[in-house]
C-alpha cells in the first residue's frame, strides 16, 4: 500500500476543444453508412437527463432508491453545417439551392473529437471520440443582425435528443441501449483507434461510416480481422453476392444474399461485420446498371 498523492508530474489533466465534427445518415436498416464532414465546429455540450432517485419506503423507513432512465442529450454550435444535415433540421431541397422548411426530421448519428491535455505534453497529450447515435434536431432560433462596427458570423445551435441503440452482449456482459460511446485515445492501443478512425473517416475506396456499438466494443475487446469485400457478379439483370468471411452486403440498407434480380440500377455496398474490418484501400460499393 502507498499513500496518497495529489497533482503529480504527468497527471495534471484537463480536456479542451472540440473539432472533426462529422454527420452521419442512416440507410433504410438504421445502419449509419454514409458519413460527411461537419464544418465551423464551434461547441457541443453535453446534456445528460434523468437517473433522478424515486426513493421507496416501507418499515417506517427508507427501502431504498429507485432510479429513472438516464438520457443523453446535446447542443450543437457552429458557423455552419453541411448540406446533408438540412433533412435533420426540418427541410427538403427540390431543387438546387431551394430549400421548404417544416419537413419531417431525420435522425443522424454524430461524432466528435476533444482533445486531452496534461502537464508534460499540453493539449497534444491525446484526445477522445465521442460517438453519437439516434440524434433528433429539435427547431432552433437563428437571429440575422445588422452588420455594424463590430461584425459576428451567425451561429446555429440545435438541442438534441437521443434514442438509445441496441448494444447486446459482449463478453457474457449484457449492456443496456446506449446513444454515447467515448474511446480516450490514451487508454487504447494505436492499432485499435487507428482502425476505428479508419471507419469513422473513411480511406480510399471505402465512405466513412458509423459502426454500431456492438462493432466498437469488438474493435478494443477482441482481436480485428480484415477482411477484403469481393466484387458481386452480373449478369441478365442479376447480381451474385459472394460470400465472404467478416463482410455483408446490403441493397437499400437490407442485407443481401445470394441471387437478386434487379428492375433497375442498383448499388451494392459492403460493410464490415463486428470484429472485422476492411483493407486502407478496397472498393465496398459497385452500381449495377439495369438493362
Amino acid at each position: 500500500m502507498t499513500a496518497l498523492t495529489w497533482d503529480g508530474t504527468g497527471e495534471r489533466l484537463y480536456e479542451t476543444g472540440v473539432d472533426h465534427g462529422v454527420l452521419y445518415l442512416p440507410d433504410a436498416g438504421g445502419a449509419y453508412t454514409s458519413g460527411v464532414a461537419w464544418n465551423g465546429l464551434t461547441t457541443v455540450t453535453e446534456s445528460p437527463s434523468g437517473a433522478e432517485p424515486n426513493p421507496q419506503y416501507a418499515d417506517n423507513m427508507k427501502y431504498l432508491n429507485l432510479l429513472s432512465n438516464e438520457e443523453f442529450g446535446c447542443t450543437i454550435e457552429a458557423y455552419t453545417y453541411p448540406d446533408e444535415f438540412g433533412q435533420c433540421d426540418g427541410s427538403l431541397e427540390p431543387s438546387v439551392g431551394v430549400r421548404v422548411g417544416q419537413q419531417d426530421r431525420k435522425t443522424f448519428g454524430f461524432s466528435y473529437r476533444t482533445k486531452l491535455g496534461n502537464d508534460l505534453d499540453g493539449s497534444s497529450h491525446g484526445y477522445k471520440l465521442h460517438l453519437v447515435y439516434g440524434a433528433l434536431a429539435a427547431p432552433s432560433e437563428k437571429a440575422y443582425t445588422t452588420v455594424n462596427d463590430s461584425p459576428e458570423g451567425l451561429k446555429f445551435s440545435w438541442t438534441v435528443t437521443t434514442t438509445p441503440v441496441e448494444v447486446g452482449t459482449i463478453d457474457t456482459v449484457t449492456y443496456k441501449p446506449t446513444s454515447l460511446i467515448v474511446v480516450d485515445s490514451t487508454k487504447v492501443t494505436s492499432a485499435s483507434i487507428q482502425a476505428l478512425e479508419t471507419i469513422l473517416y473513411g480511406t480510399v475506396g471505402v465512405d466513412p461510416m458509423l459502426p454500431l456499438p456492438a462493432a466498437v466494443i469488438a474493435l478494443f475487446t477482441g482481436t480485428i480481422t480484415e477482411a477484403t469485400p469481393t466484387a458481386p457478379t452480373f449478369a441478365a439483370n442479376t447480381i451474385t453476392i459472394p460470400t465472404v468471411t467478416g463482410v455483408t452486403y446490403y441493397i437499400d440498407g437490407v442485407a443481401v444474399t445470394g441471387d437478386v434480380d434487379i428492375t433497375e440500377n442498383t448499388v451494392v455496398t459492403a460493410w464490415p461485420d463486428a470484429g472485422y474490418m476492411f483493407p486502407a484501400v478496397s472498393d465496398n460499393d459497385w452500381l449495377f446498371t439495369y438493362a
